[in-house]
Parts: structure tokens; sequence; C-alpha cells
């Protein structure tokens, strides 16, 4: 039986719990698929585990999840590190939050695919932290839909503004240790998901264009996956309605 993150054996309803609630997803990510005309195989689902344990984590790899999101360090390094012990080293691990320039170092190193790269100077610690590391970092450019500069009123930022959007793309697809695989964004709070994720699609089509590589888009969570599917999203970060309502952060 899987260990707890406490050492204790997994609990058999939060197993049972998550296998009912990966499957209520994954039928809402079929549904959108056909009523789009596309392949359930070209959107990924990438399940956001921040303040969840690793034993989640081991629970919905036995299912088959292979993609998950984080979005806080040190948060991040500790749980793959459990789950590298536990023998789960085969998954891939998005890093979803905002990147403060002096976690870059650190977050180059253990992530897969980093969806949030939103500013020059976070482009050059990441290639400078990927070289170091010698390996090269996948990376999506994150672009701000509604001009906020922030999320909530945190102060956290939303993504690259429209004035430096070409700057911090091109600058990514230029780095030495860095690949430019597409964009990401956060439909506005309030406003028409597909609105927001249809001028999504289009700026990633041109991106496309001019780095033929760059063909992802991040885009659609717990409430607007469907809105997201339909817009070509090609990877969706979907927390709470795999795994429940999320603890408070401390």
């Amino acid at each position: 039986m899987t260990a707890d993150h406490d050492g204790g054996p997994v609990a058999d309803d939060r197993t049972g719990e998550l296998s009912r609630r990966l499957g209520q997803v994954e039928r809402r990510i079929r549904d959108a698929c056909a009523a789009a005309g596309r392949d359930r195989d070209e959107v990924t689902l990438v399940v956001v585990t921040k303040t969840y344990p690793a034993s989640d984590v081991e629970r919905l790899a036995g299912f088959g999840v292979a993609d998950f999101g984080e979005a806080r360090h040190p948060e991040a390094a500790h749980k793959i590190d459990e789950c590298h012990a536990a023998g789960f080293s085969h998954l891939s691990w998005h890093f979803v939050g905002a990147v403060q320039t002096n976690k870059a170092g650190p977050v180059a190193r253990y992530a897969d695919l980093v969806h949030s790269v939103d500013r020059l100077r976070l482009v050059a610690a990441l290639d400078g932290a990927a070289g170091r590391a010698e390996r090269q970092l996948d990376c999506l450019v994150q672009l701000d839909l509604d001009g906020s500069g922030s999320r909530g009123g945190t102060g956290q930022r939303s993504g690259a503004p429209a004035e430096i959007a070409s700057a911090v793309i091109e600058a990514v697809a230029t780095a030495r240790s860095l690949r430019l695989r597409g964009v990401m964004a956060v439909a506005p709070m309030g406003a028409d998901p597909t609105a927001a994720f249809e001028r999504l699609a289009a700026v990633a089509a041109e991106v496309s264009a001019a780095h033929p590589g760059a063909d992802c888009i991040s885009a659609g969570m717990s409430d607007d996956l469907e809105q997201a599917v339909a817009a070509g999203a090609t990877h969706l970060r979907v927390g709470r309605a795999v795994l429940g309502e999320r603890p408070p952060l401390r």
C-alpha cells in the first residue's frame, strides 16, 4: 500500500475521492474535445497539486496522470524529491506560478516546463540557471490578457503586458538554454473566458508561425476548461476540480 506523506497508509476514502473527481474532469475534457472536433490526445491535463501532499500525486499517478503543476518553491522541490524517493521519477513537473527572480535557479533545475515567464529579468535568470545545470528548459510566455499587471490585488503579475510581450517572447526564443514552447494566460476575473482565450489563440498562432516549435497553449482551469479547449488549448491547469477545495496558503 502506498505510504502517506507522514508515513501512514493512504486512506481509501481519499483514493476514492480523487478517482471520482478525476473521472469527472476527464469526462468534461472528452466532451469538450468532442464538441470542438478535437482528439482527446491533443490536450494535456496538468493537475495542479500546490498545497497538497506528495501522497496525492502518487495516488493520481496510479490512475495514469503524468503531468503535475506546482506554484511555490521550496514546496515544489520537496514534493518532487518525495515522489522520486517513492519511485515516481517518470512524472513531468510544470511550474505554473509566479517565479521570483531569486528562485529561478532551483526552478530551472527541477521544472520540465515553466508556464509563467513574464519579464526579461526572469528570462535571463532562468537561462543562466539552466545553462549552469547543463539542461534545456522548456518555457511558455505568460501573457496579460486584461492589462491589470496583477492577479486578485495581490501584486502577483498576471503576465507580460502587451508592450513587452514580443520582447519577452524573442528573448526566450534566442536564449541559449531555454526553449520557447508557446504561451500561457489566465482568463481575467469576471470576464468572458471565451473571448480571452480566443485572443490568446490569435497571439499563439502568430508566435507559432514565427517559431514553429512553439505550438503550446496553456489555458483553462477548473471553471473554464471547456472554453479553453474550444479555443485550442493544449494544456489545462486544473487543481480544485480534481483535488477539492484547496487548504489556505500559509
